[in-house]
This record gives C-alpha cells, sequence and structure tokens, in this order.
C-alpha cells in the first residue's frame, strides 16, 4: 500500500524570508490515492500583525491567532504524521518554503524537495494552457466547494485530495484499487485461511445433553415429534 500525506498552508504573506510566517497546517493521510481518515490541523501563533490581504483569503484574523501553538510546539507532532511518506501539496513549492523555514528555525529536519509532488504541475501537464488553481480544478472535475467560502488548510487539504485522486485516474483508478483488494480477498478465502472444515461437523452438544433433550422430547411431545416418524432422533424409554 503507498501512503501519501496531502498537505495545504495558510501563511501571513508569500515569502517567509521577509519575514512572513505560516498561520495554519493541515494535513491528511491517503493510502492508495484514497483518503484514511487520520488527519494533523493546527494554527500558529506568527508573533506578527496579519496583513490585511491575507486575512482576506484565509479569515484568520490576529486576535484569532494570538495564544494559538507556535510552530515550535506542533513541530515534533507534525513530522511524527507526516513521517517518511511522501508530500503532496497544489504549487508545492510555496508550502514547502514555508514548511521548511519553519522546521529549520525551531532545529528540525526538512523535508527534502524529492518527496514533494506537486499537484499543480501535474494539473498543467494534463492541461496545458488552461487556469490550473485548485479552484478550478475543482470545478473541472465536478468536486463541491460548498464546504467552505474562505481558503482553510485542512478543507483545502480535503478538496486537494479529491483532485489528486482525478489527476491519477479518478474514479476508474479507485475501481480498479477496490478490485485489487477484493481479489486479495477471494484469494485469501480459496487458500482455506481457517482451514479445512471436518464433514461431518462435531456435535457442540454433550452426551449428558442430548440424554435430557431426547427425554423431553418424548415426555412432553410424544407423537407430536414429527422428525421422530422420519427416524431423525431416538425417541428413548420413559
Amino acid at each position: 500500500m503507498a501512503r501519501e500525506i496531502i498537505l495545504d498552508t495558510e501563511t501571513t504573506g508569500f515569502d517567509p524570508k521577509t519575514g512572513d510566517r505560516l498561520v495554519e497546517i493541515g494535513c491528511i493521510e491517503v493510502v492508495d490515492f484514497m483518503p484514511t481518515g487520520k488527519s494533523f490541523h493546527e494554527y500558529c501563533d506568527p508573533l506578527r500583525d496579519m496583513p490585511a490581504e491575507a486575512e482576506k483569503v484565509h479569515g484568520l484574523s490576529s486576535a484569532f491567532l494570538t495564544g494559538k501553538p507556535k510552530f515550535v510546539e506542533i513541530a515534533d507532532r507534525f513530522l511524527e504524521f507526516v513521517g517518511d511518506s511522501p508530500v503532496i501539496a497544489h504549487n508545492a513549492a510555496f508550502d514547502r518554503s514555508f514548511v521548511n523555514f519553519e522546521l529549520e528555525k525551531c532545529g528540525r529536519a526538512v523535508l527534502p524537495e524529492s518527496r514533494w509532488v506537486d499537484t499543480l504541475a501535474m494539473a498543467k501537464k494534463r492541461f496545458p494552457g488552461m487556469y490550473n488553481s485548485l479552484d478550478a480544478l475543482c470545478k473541472r472535475f465536478k468536486i463541491s466547494l460548498d464546504s467552505r467560502d474562505k481558503h482553510g488548510a485542512l478543507i483545502d487539504a480535503h478538496l486537494l485530495a479529491e483532485v489528486y485522486l482525478e489527476l491519477q485516474g479518478g474514479k476508474e483508478r479507485a475501481l480498479e484499487l477496490t478490485a485489487v483488494v477484493t481479489a486479495a480477498a477471494a484469494a485469501l478465502l480459496t487458500a482455506g485461511e481457517y482451514g479445512t472444515r471436518p464433514r461431518p461437523l462435531a456435535p457442540r452438544s454433550t452426551e449428558e445433553e442430548r440424554r435430557v433433550h431426547a427425554a423431553f422430547v418424548q415426555k412432553n411431545l410424544k407423537d407430536k415429534a414429527v422428525w421422530l416418524q422420519f427416524g431423525v432422533g431416538a425417541a428413548i424409554e420413559a
């Protein structure tokens, strides 16, 4: 199984080298291109003001972010969640620059470029000359945007997971993966995972339980016990 991490961030601006900081990070785990339900999400106090232009995009104000964990406080949990899996992001160079800036700033190992997969580059290759923002791709693939009115790291990560599946072959790929899983399950059954069942099956009742049952039938049902007329079960003397 192939485990990957879909990642998105929100920031105070465009470039960490000029003082911009990461303010939200959202990740979801996908296995064989399908979300598993596991996620990582945190808001971070940028320790600076929030420009009005950035707040219009994601709706995160300085008042809301003040007092939230600093990135250094969530860095280890973030790295543990990501593990050694590839990281999928839309316009990956942007997210990578902020994530690695924050990791380096707090003395953690950065995520090398070789581990990042850029869905924007994938989309440009598939749809050359077209507008390939996350919103545009969602509309192109008929993925609902009703879940958000502003950008949010975790919401956008979920949307990107759907876009990523479509870029990898879409519903046909999902059906192909389902077929592989079904075939594997059938193979286990064919192999007789639990061994061959004995024929006939051994009785689960004890000899004493069967004697008491036969006595009950003889005493209370007598001729009404139809199965005795066909030789099924043995009547005992009262």
